[in-house]
């Protein structure tokens, strides 16, 4: 799977632009400020359905202007598809296949990409909100459909969660029926996504390890655990996220039911509702669930180096990435390194570069041509102020 063409119109400080991609490493060359970045967030937003770096969609529309237009040309197993987003200010977003409207989930079923980014590294060291973010990030690019249940149990959670703080102001009493009718819903999502990242974590062990030692040489067991709320003390209690105490049952160790883990969702949620009706809160499932990394079976937060814990969030970007080629028919995801290697040895860079080296497309980003390999054979497409232009910028090369 690669990219073969962009096209933007008022997207970020874009008021136009067309930029053409080959097969095998692209590098983005410009000063900071000049918007690198912004061409391929374009490229991700189509994979994830939003920005790396933003909450909102208004931020990517340009200054003055109510829409912004994303166009990308997907070339994979021999079809080529064109794939367009329109992001609306103040409405709802228009995408389109081929020039045929479609929901925009759908996007995410033709283009996959696995972006290493600076901000990465909050992965392991940040919240657990960063850890369940890459998580669901990566199980919408494995299985597009799990796009659908993770908006379906956001909509079931807001709803569960405002009866939730009303029943703070009326009768408990008659909350219960109405509550058990959300608690079905919750369940049926929650479970779903909770099965599918118990599979993803699965599968991402072996590739980590892999991954890691490529990266530094040397085996430290880099290792990944599920954190679930559903089997935290009581259903309600907070889980240690220094200790992973709360891993210990289903934390996707060997295998479980469908029918087994909605039982003991169920009961959690059960144990938790007089909690929950104090709190206005609902304090158990996939939303408050955590990733527990190790390095030699100590916590990477909290005892790894800044170094270890770069590596180990690399390693997690190229174990999905191995991950996502084995299962998409359309073939490699494609590869983002966003001014990654600024942020890393000279020893680092070349490792990591060797590491991504044989997926079919790979789209660098970089302010100073210093921190790129140069062993490396780059089609350079060069930024300067918001535009695609012919050669390097004054100050660059």
């Amino acid at each position: 799977m690669r990219v073969s063409h962009l096209s933007l119109v008022d997207f970020r400080n874009y008021e136009a632009a067309e930029v053409e991609f080959a097969v095998g490493p692209n590098l983005l060359l410009g000063r900071n400020g000049q918007g690198k970045t912004n061409l391929v967030e374009a490229i991700g937003y189509f994979s994830t359905l939003r920005s790396h770096r933003v909450s909102s969609d208004s931020a990517l529309i340009r200054s003055g202007e109510e829409s912004a237009v994303a166009r990308v040309r997907v070339e994979a197993t021999g079809r080529s598809v064109l794939l367009e987003i329109h992001i609306k200010r103040d409405r709802r977003n228009l995408a389109m296949v081929n020039r045929n409207p479609v929901r925009p989930r759908e996007l995410m079923r033709w283009i996959a990409t696995v972006a290493f980014v600076p901000e990465d590294l909050s992965i392991v060291r940040g919240d657990p909100s960063g850890r369940r973010r890459f998580l669901d990030d990566a199980l919408s690019s494995r299985f597009p459909i799990a796009a659908g249940a993770l908006a379906d149990y956001e909509r079931v959670l807001r709803q569960r969660t405002s009866l939730l703080k009303s029943a703070r102001r009326g009768s408990v009493r008659s909350l219960e029926s109405t509550l058990e009718v959300w608690d079905e819903q919750l369940i049926a999502f929650g479970t779903q996504i909770m099965l599918g990242r118990r599979e993803l974590v699965d599968d991402l062990r072996g590739p980590l390890g892999t991954a890691y030692e490529a990266l530094v040489g040397q085996d430290h067991a880099p290792g990944l655990a599920l954190v679930e709320s559903v089997y935290a003390s009581g259903g309600i209690d907070e889980v240690s996220r220094e200790t992973g105490s709360g891993s210990a049952k289903g934390s996707g160790e060997g295998t479980v039911s469908r029918e087994t883990l909605a039982r003991d969702f169920r009961a959690a949620l059960t144990e938790a509702r007089p909690k929950e009706i104090e709190r206005g809160l609902t304090l158990v499932g996939p939303h408050r669930d955590d990733v527990f990394f190790t390095l030699n079976d100590l916590p990477v937060k909290g005892y790894a180096s800044h170094g270890e814990s770069w590596s180990f969030a690399l390693s997690l970007k190229i174990a999905l990435a191995n991950v996502l080629r084995t299962d998409s028919p359309a073939g490699d995801p494609v590869i983002v390194l966003d001014d990654v290697f600024a942020e890393l040895d000279r020893g680092r860079r070349e490792r990591l570069m060797r590491a991504v080296s044989d997926f079919e497309q790979i789209l660098v980003t970089a302010a100073a041509a210093e921190d790129i390999p140069d062993s490396v054979d780059w089609h350079r497409i060069y930024i300067d102020d918001g535009a695609v232009v012919e050669g390097p910028p004054d100050g660059l090369e």
